[in-house]
């Protein structure tokens, strides 16, 4: 796994060992870079579910300005924090250890919004909505948020409007798909 583009580019990263996390392809997250690319400079982005970390990292070497990374499993934020240390990207960056949910409630007492949220929850567990229920009434997101959720191709987000969200976009890979979803308006 490397970064692909900004000023870590072509710089390779650690990965966590075993089956309990598993790192985006470099193509998936290129496609999805090239959606997000407009949206990437200057914005907070927050990597729910971080594993190594390579999504909030490929964010900051695109001109982030502020990366928050949430991951519980101590061997992966070790190694998010060697990841962030070796990119020398880590002055822009914050790891919270700490659960996904805990965390939104946390981060959701600074109240401060920000502009892309992306998880990557463990597949088939209901993250998803969990994840989309804990932000329906939180600061977290606005109404200029980007939320983005990787999930197996045949994950169903019909439970979305519940939550006060709509699916803008969705993006279809082989196995998985990026789902792409906006506050509602009213």
């Amino acid at each position: 796994m490397r970064v692909i583009a900004g000023s870590a580019r072509r710089l390779n990263l650690m990965t966590v060992q075993g089956r309990d996390t598993r790192p985006t392809t470099d193509r998936i997250k290129e496609t999805l870079f090239n959606i997000l690319q407009p949206d990437i400079p200057g914005c907070r982005f927050l990597d729910l579910f971080a594993g190594s970390g390579g999504i909030g990292i490929e964010a900051l070497s695109r001109g982030a300005a502020e990366a928050v990374f949430v991951e519980s499993s101590r061997k992966a934020s070790a190694c998010i924090r060697r990841n962030l240390e070796f990119t020398r990207l880590d002055s822009r960056a914050r790891l919270l250890e700490t659960d996904v949910l805990g965390a939104l409630s946390r981060l959701g007492r600074e109240g401060k919004p920000f502009s892309i949220i992306f998880l990557d929850p463990p597949y088939g567990k209901g993250w998803e909505e969990q994840v989309l229920a804990a932000l329906e009434h939180s600061p977290l997101a606005d109404m200029e948020t980007l939320v983005v959720a990787e999930a197996l191709k045949e994950a169903d987000f019909s439970f979305a409007p519940c939550y006060g969200f709509s699916i803008e976009r969705e993006k279809e890979y082989k196995t998985n798909k990026h789902v792409f979803l906006k506050r509602q308006e009213g």
